[in-house]
């Protein structure tokens, strides 16, 4: 289904995104980094989210062999989640103004954006359609479903967190140990197993697993 150049990529991208994983987690709850520790689940969750996002959509964006209509749609996309990466980063760690609803306006945003794609494309979707081609809609559609569990995600957060997390103490994750997070810790755990699922099937048939 993807490239062999692609899929050397995505492996060693998930690789590395463990390896990242393991690091943030003992920066965050045994360096006690800025902005609190970090729940199990949301750890996991933050992993998804990075290497959907940040990594498999482009390098799938930048493969080839993919359908033109898929690779603008998550080219556009994956421009806009890396803008919003380096955006996000700064204003966590320099002005420290970061804010949730900033990010549940992009995640609204990118919405659209994947949504208008098919729609502009949407004649190359019609009729009986190849498997690569179907593969890529259920790309599309994980990376809507992560969108839409993110906004609630924040929602939930910054609620639970009264608007705190701005300024030299802020709060930017859950912490298992809170009761405050004890429904949010909750609900990502359960979401993690259909969206953990959804990812390792897309993946066993885009690097041709089992084939």
């Amino acid at each position: 289904m993807l490239s062999p150049l692609t899929r050397v990529l995505v492996l060693s991208l998930l690789g590395l995104c463990l390896v990242l994983g393991v690091l943030f987690w003992r920066g965050q709850n045994v360096r006690r980094a800025r902005g609190g520790r970090i729940s199990p689940p949301k750890l996991a969750w933050l992993l998804y989210a990075v290497f959907l996002w940040f990594f498999l959509c482009p390098l799938v964006a930048l493969d080839a062999g993919m359908h033109p209509g898929l690779r603008t749609v998550l080219g556009v996309f994956a421009v806009a989640m890396w803008l919003r990466g380096v955006a996000e980063l700064y204003m966590l760690y320099v002005s420290r103004n970061w804010r949730p609803p900033y990010g549940i306006g992009h995640d609204v945003l990118c919405i659209g954006l994947v949504v208008g794609g098919l729609v502009l494309t949407r004649h190359h979707w019609t009729g009986e359609l190849p498997a690569r081609d179907v593969w890529g809609l259920a790309l599309l559609g994980l990376v809507l479903v992560s969108l839409v569990v993110e906004v609630l995600y924040a929602a939930l957060f910054f609620h639970a967190v009264e608007g705190r997390t701005t300024g030299e103490d802020g709060i930017w994750f859950a912490d298992e140990a809170q009761a405050r997070f004890r429904r949010i810790n909750r609900l990502t755990l359960a979401l993690n197993v259909p969206l953990y699922a959804g990812l390792a099937g897309l993946l066993a048939v885009g690097l041709g697993l089992g084939a």
